[in-house]
């Protein structure tokens, strides 16, 4: 597939570099470029001068596909699509964007997360097309597609369908982070813009442990984070256990942020995105070895993201240091000192500084609770102290007389369940 990419903005020079990586990582050879600086058109998005203009570039490049870097409303596509020659598709950002999602789809969750955001994208197209078929417009609709009566219905439908299916997979996960918190584990979420490197830097925070040990423990664990030097090529999520220290920590590295993406499309994807919602921890991957304006924008666009509905703290990450000196790698900090306060700086790849992060990471997650039992000398109570050595950190265990006394740090729910289990006892004391 050739396609040509186009861009027009504002003010300022239009950068053409993200959607020539986003065509290519679905597949398209970059032949041609094009870009604009003016307000938008009502009828184009482009001025009608620079539409033919395109479809010149197009031609003479034998591209079969027009790629704008905007937000193109229904009319605006049926009109350029008017102006290219038989053939020749349009496609805009986020038919791009949802082209690469359906490729990299692979659970039934990510699967229905992208239809649901390609019926979202479809209905006002569909409404378009009605309308358009009222008028009684030409055939073919150029860049919309033909006219079914019935598929603005058939849309509505699938869409409450999909919405009903991803809610009770939404409430079997939750469930799951629920069981693995009065399990003693602490939930840390990777985030950030796609190809920030956070797959790579997830293989550095759990590679010290066997994940094979946690097998049947969690239903989405996977043996690899998968990294390699494309956008999205995480769409699902990917949990396994880090060695951090002293906490039980399960990692979940997810989807990454674009820039300019819609509230529908933000939305389709909130299943996934629960992970980091509800963590008790983020961390927030930044490509350091980009300049300090690109970082910054993409910092915007991921704090955008998070801002109604995070709940964990934020610990901002600049990943890849390897590729900067420290000078540079100073500069930026305090270029970025008001979005990223006291940033920790790694790199995911050779794994410098990643015990720092491991560090912080300890520091930044809830604090546990401390607690003191004394325990009747039983099996039963052999087995609470197991129990508890496995889920919490033993500060002192002694034995006196027919008595244990336990005293140790976890997590609030783990702590609620002890002392639960401990009533449970015969004759048990609590102080």
């Amino acid at each position: 597939m050739r396609a040509v990419v186009a861009k027009r903005v504002d003010r300022g020079d239009a950068d053409l570099t993200e959607i020539g990586d986003l065509a290519r990582a679905a597949g398209y050879e970059v032949v041609g470029e094009l870009a604009q600086t003016r307000n938008e058109d009502a009828a184009y998005g482009f001025g009608e001068g620079k539409v033919d203009e395109l479809a010149a570039l197009a031609v003479e490049n034998g591209a079969d596909t027009v790629i704008v870097d905007n937000r193109l409303g229904p009319y605006q596509t049926y009109n350029i699509g008017g102006k290219l020659p038989e053939g020749i598709e349009v496609v805009d950002r986020f038919t791009l964007i949802l082209d690469i999602f359906g490729q990299r789809a692979q659970t039934r969750k990510a699967q229905l997360q992208v239809e649901l955001a390609e019926l979202r994208y479809e209905l006002p197209r569909a409404e378009a097309k009605t309308s358009l078929a009222k008028r009684d417009e030409r055939p073919g609709f150029m860049g919309l597609g033909e006219y079914d009566e019935s598929r603005e219905r058939d849309i509505k439908n699938q869409i409450a369908d999909i919405k009903r299916e991803l809610d009770s997979i939404a409430d079997k996960e939750a469930t799951r982070r629920e069981r693995r918190r009065e399990s003693g584990f602490d939930l840390v979420a990777l985030a950030g813009y796609t190809n920030a490197g956070k797959s790579t830097l997830m293989r550095q925070l759990a590679a010290e442990l066997d994940v094979d040990e946690n097998e049947g423990r969690h239903p989405d664990l996977e043996t690899t984070a998968e990294s390699e030097d494309r956008l999205f090529t995480t769409l699902g999520t990917t949990t396994r256990r880090a060695d951090t220290g002293s906490r039980d920590v399960l990692l979940t590295d997810t989807v990454g942020f674009v820039s300019d993406l819609p509230h529908w499309l933000v939305e389709s994807f909130e299943s996934t995105l629960d992970s980091v919602y509800h963590a008790d921890l983020v961390l927030l991957v930044v490509d350091a070895s980009e300049s300090s304006e690109a970082m910054r924008e993409k910092l915007v666009t991921c704090h955008d993201t998070l801002y109604e509905r995070n709940e964990a703290p934020i610990v901002t990450v600049l990943n890849k240091t390897d590729r900067v000196d420290d000078d540079e790698l100073t500069q930026k900090r305090e270029a970025l000192s008001a979005l990223a306060p006291n940033p920790v700086a790694v790199s995911g790849l050779t794994g410098e500084n990643v015990g720092a992060l491991r560090d912080r990471i300890e520091r930044e997650l809830p604090d546990w609770e401390f607690e003191r039992l004394v325990l009747p000398l039983d099996d039963d109570a052999m087995s609470l102290v197991s129990w508890i050595h496995d889920h919490g950190t033993v500060e002192e265990e002694s034995y006196e007389g027919e008595q244990i006394v336990l005293e140790f740090e976890a997590p609030p729910s783990v702590v609620g369940r002890a002392r639960s289990k401990a009533g449970d006892l015969a004759a048990p004391e609590s102080i």
